[in-house]
């Protein structure tokens, strides 16, 4: 199982982004199974859709957000239930820049996916208990 991180899915979607290659990469990865199935967090599908709808436009990101919800390898997590021990670990953090949907995805790695995160974002690398994707 792998957590993926808003880094990794922009980068897809956008093919302008400086990660785009890398990410298609391990998106074929991804989709080929080879991390198991993927969690997206609520928090990441909002800075998704978010982040694609001011560079790509509404369509750019209606198209993504479809795509996310309906992909039967990604199961949809609500947030609600890590939201407690993502603020204590937010505000724990030192040595890192997370953000509180960061610290949520290092929860729910943590939980669910051996620690597993696919992601561009290199504050992860400092984060205790978690393996960056793609290596």
């Amino acid at each position: 199982m792998v957590v993926l991180d808003s880094s990794f899915l922009i980068a897809y979607y956008n093919p302008r982004d400086a990660h785009h290659a890398a990410a298609a990469r391990a998106m074929v990865q991804l989709l080929s199974g080879a991390w198991g199935p993927a969690l997206l967090l609520e928090y990441v599908f909002l800075e998704v859709v978010t982040v694609l709808r001011s560079r790509g436009g509404l369509d750019a990101a209606l198209e993504a957000g479809r795509w996310l919800l309906g992909a039967g390898e990604a199961r949809f997590v609500p947030c609600s239930d890590l939201f407690l021990e993502a603020w204590a670990l937010f505000q724990q953090q030192r040595g890192t820049a997370l953000s509180l949907a960061d610290a949520a995805i290092v929860v729910a790695a943590r939980r669910e996916a051996p620690g597993r995160i696919l992601t561009f974002d290199d504050d992860f690398r400092a984060v205790a208990g978690v393996t960056v994707l793609p290596a």
